[in-house]
């Protein structure tokens, strides 16, 4: 089950009803057809759970008795689309709703007393994601929740929407609409409680500090491995000089104050900085060591 479904489903579970909802519901996944008896009303789903929410929404609002229909994609995935088919007082309906412009079509902006009430706002967004939204799973490491319009004015309005609570919504344009979507995790996060989505807001949080904190720990690693790395190069740099040192004019032809510490370091290769320091007769600190360290180098680069 897609991250996508297990929203949806969730907030199928936890809905509460309202007529705002169904107005986004369908004017996002609602087609008009005309018949000799007059409009006919065709919303269409991919979820069975979501065909009997809106038939539960038109039942319960205007006692109707819709039909359910079902048939089988025949793309690769060949999903059933379920169509929820309303053959009565879809004029009612659109009406009611403010959904129908004076051409027997669906209004393609957001009712301004939806615009204007954060109660029904919620409940549009609802509708609005259950109708055309896909949010990316947050293990992928990708953060985007999407929802699809068809019309400009529509998606326009869906992010004037989300920007009054406080959300950062954009816009692109697709071949067969327009996508108003989030990119920032705290942003899907927050949408999340908007529409009633709590335990999946949950888990997405629980998996972005999870991800993260492993993104954390991995560049430390790496950042770890490069200093030993480093540390090894110089070391290893270090006793080659301090031999070649012994080989062309011994240990002695060193200054005293060297002397100790090349015998140290060549002694015990793998030593780092202050155990160098910490083994001297005489304090010295680890930036002393480091000078000391450049003053044989630089001898033996003289030699």
């Amino acid at each position: 089950m897609s991250f996508t479904t297990k929203v949806k489903e969730e907030v199928l579970s936890v809905a509460t009803n309202s007529k705002e909802e169904l107005s986004a519901i369908i004017k996002m996944s609602g087609s008009l057809g005309l018949t000799g008896q007059g409009l006919t009303l065709s919303i269409t789903s991919e979820n069975a759970k979501m065909a009997r929410h809106i038939y539960a929404l038109c039942e319960n609002y205007y006692d109707l008795d819709p039909e359910i229909k079902y048939h089988q994609k025949t793309n690769l995935r060949k999903n059933r689309v379920y169509t929820v088919f309303v053959a009565d007082r879809v004029n009612d309906i659109l009406s009611d709703l403010h959904l129908a412009d004076s051409f027997f079509g669906f209004e393609t902006g957001i009712d301004p007393k939806i615009m204007e009430n954060d109660d029904f706002g919620r409940s549009y967004l609802r509708g609005a994601f259950l109708a055309s939204g896909t949010i990316r799973d947050p293990e992928s490491g990708r953060y985007q929740l999407e929802i699809f319009s068809v019309y400009q004015d529509h998606a326009e309005d869906l992010m004037a929407l989300m920007r009054k609570f406080l959300l950062d919504p954009k816009l692109i344009e697709h071949k067969n609409g327009v996508v108003t979507y989030l990119q920032k995790a705290e942003d899907i996060m927050d949408f999340l409680l908007v529409i009633g989505a709590d335990s999946a807001k949950a888990i997405y949080e629980e998996v972005k500090i999870y991800r993260e904190t492993r993104n954390d720990l991995n560049r430390a690693n790496n950042a770890e491995t490069a200093n030993i790395a480093r540390t090894i190069t110089a070391s290893m740099k270090t006793i080659n000089n301090i031999s070649k040192i012994i080989d062309q004019v011994g240990l002695e032809a060193l200054p005293v104050e060297l002397q100790q510490i090349a015998q140290i370091r060549i002694a015990h290769p793998d030593f780092s900085i202050q155990q160098i320091a910490d083994s001297l007769d005489f304090p010295l600190t680890k930036s002393g060591v480091n000078h000391r360290l450049r003053k044989i180098n630089k001898f033996a680069d003289d030699l």
